[in-house]
Formats: structure tokens, C-alpha cells, sequence
């Protein structure tokens, strides 16, 4: 547990099956939607989901936004390979604790590629698929030549990110970089000193294009085009290779539509979703 004071809201504490921690922010009620945050230091559903969440409350639906292990307040064990499968198989053992047998995954950069492996494991659970740049579609050696990603890689190996450090790294994550405000640079900084050496070290997510066609559920997405962390040509292959999907690309948008675009893309997933009903 955290002993420092918390930059962000506390929610809920959910202990799953092997004793891990999951941090869990809840709004609302009605039908499940299970929101994955992305990676990166200091990263937690907080920072990613707080302008978004309320907003689908309100449309009435239960918003359950999570810290992934070794992020936000969740544990941060040090002893285990921050994998795809390590990620699927703690968010499967999460809405088994809460049971909940079936709901969205809404995620974004690695909480979309969490969402597409839950949904390829386990496609009873799933009932739709909402996806912000997701990733799993491009090989790790692409990934890495991203000018956002090698950015973070090269600060973060330099020591602790404080506050100024934290904002050089994230000024690539927005298309306009002065909505990123200093309370959202200072809950990060003073989150990142707490992940685990290996998080990232350890963090592998195979290329899933080859299965897109095996997706039983509908699939709503969205990608900015000037995305400096993922490649916005992974949309295509969602297009190419899914049997139900649309995409949502935008202009003037880099790797954080839901806070680049907040109203629209509430809109349109409010929307999304009240067609699945």
C-alpha cells in the first residue's frame, strides 16, 4: 500500500485471488464499462479517464476506472514480468471479484492492447470494445522508434522524473501540449517514483493484427493523427481485419483523443454504446 499522500482521488481497494491490490475509481450505475489506462511513469485511470467517466455516468452506466499493477495506487510487485498475459490475467481475475460476468473494456496505448488480448482469451466477457490508440498492433521494434516513446525511454533512464522531466516527456502525448496542466504533471511526478524497477523492462504485448478477424464483439476506435507514440496506420488493419468496426480519426490530435476532444469523444461512445442496447 502507499504510504505517501495520494495525488489523486482514492477510491476503492479490490484484493484479487493471488493477494494483489487493484486501486478502482467508481461513477455511477447501470451497465459495466471497464476503463484501461495507458503506460508510461506516473500513468494511472485518474489521470487518463477524469474528464470522461462522469460524462458516461451520467448517461447511466457503471464507470470502473482502474490503476493497472504497477501504476496509481495499485500494488507494484516486483517480482513478475509485466506482460500482455500478466495484464489479462489480473483484469479477468479483477471483474471476477467484482463479478461481473460481462462489460466494455474501453482502453488506451496499453490498455487497448489489454482490452483486445482480454476479448481474444476470454470473448464471452466482452460486450463491445472501445480502443484510443490502441496498442498490439505493431511490432515492439516499431514502437520504439515512435519519437514520443524514445523520448520517455531516454528520460526515464536518465533518474526520478520530477515535475519538469515529466512534462518534457508528455508535451509529445498532445497535439496542443498547454492542455496539460500542472495538476495533472504534478499527480504523475509524484506518482512515478513509486513503479517497480522492471515495469517497462519487463512490459512485452505481441503483435495481435494476425487475430483482429477473431473479434466477436463490435469495436468503436478512435486515433489522432499526430500520434508521436503509436502509429495512427494501425488503423487500417482494425479496418483491413475486423468484421465490426468504425474509426474515429482526427486531426490536430496526438495520443490522448479522449482529453484532446474530451465532448466529442464522450458523444460519441455514449452514442456507441445506447446503439448496442
Amino acid at each position: 500500500m502507499n504510504v505517501y499522500p495520494s495525488p489523486i482521488p482514492v477510491g476503492r481497494f479490490v484484493t484479487l485471488d493471488d493477494g494483489l491490490k487493484i486501486h478502482c475509481l467508481e461513477y455511477g450505475q447501470g451497465e459495466p464499462v471497464l476503463w484501461l489506462h495507458g503506460s508510461g511513469p506516473g500513468a494511472s485511470g485518474y489521470s487518463n479517464f477524469k474528464g470522461n467517466a462522469p460524462a458516461f455516468a451520467d448517461a447511466g452506466y457503471r464507470n470502473l476506472v482502474i490503476d493497472l499493477p504497477g501504476f496509481g495506487l495499485s500494488d507494484k510487485p516486483e517480482n513478475v514480468a509485466y506482460d500482455l498475459d500478466f495484464f489479462v490475467g489480473r483484469v479477468t481475475a479483477l471483474l471476477d471479484a467484482l463479478d461481473i460476468q460481462r462489460c466494455t473494456l474501453l482502453g488506451n496505448s496499453l490498455g487497448g492492447a489489454i482490452a483486445l488480448g482480454l476479448a481474444l482469451a476470454h470473448p464471452e466477457r466482452v460486450r463491445a470494445l472501445v480502443l484510443m490508440a490502441p496498442g498490439g498492433v505493431e511490432e515492439r521494434e516499431t514502437y520504439f522508434t515512435m519519437p514520443g516513446i524514445v523520448r520517455m525511454v531516454e528520460t526515464y533512464a536518465k533518474g526520478p522524473m520530477g515535475p519538469a522531466e515529466m512534462r518534457h516527456v508528455m508535451q509529445l502525448q498532445l497535439f496542443d501540449p498547454s492542455l496539460l496542466t500542472d495538476a495533472l504533471i504534478a499527480e504523475r511526478a509524484a506518482i512515478a517514483p513509486s513503479q517497480p524497477k522492471n515495469l517497462f523492462s519487463t512490459m512485452r504485448v505481441p503483435n495481435m493484427t494476425a487475430r483482429l478477424n477473431e473479434l466477436a464483439c463490435p469495436v468503436f476506435g478512435f486515433w489522432g493523427q499526430d500520434d508521436h507514440f503509436n502509429p495512427v496506420s494501425g488503423v487500417m488493419k482494425f479496418l483491413a481485419h475486423t468484421p465490426n468496426v468504425r474509426f474515429t480519426v482526427l486531426n490536430r490530435c496526438g495520443h490522448w483523443v479522449q482529453v484532446e476532444h474530451e465532448a466529442l469523444f464522450n458523444r460519441q461512445c455514449i452514442d456507441f454504446l445506447k446503439e448496442l442496447a
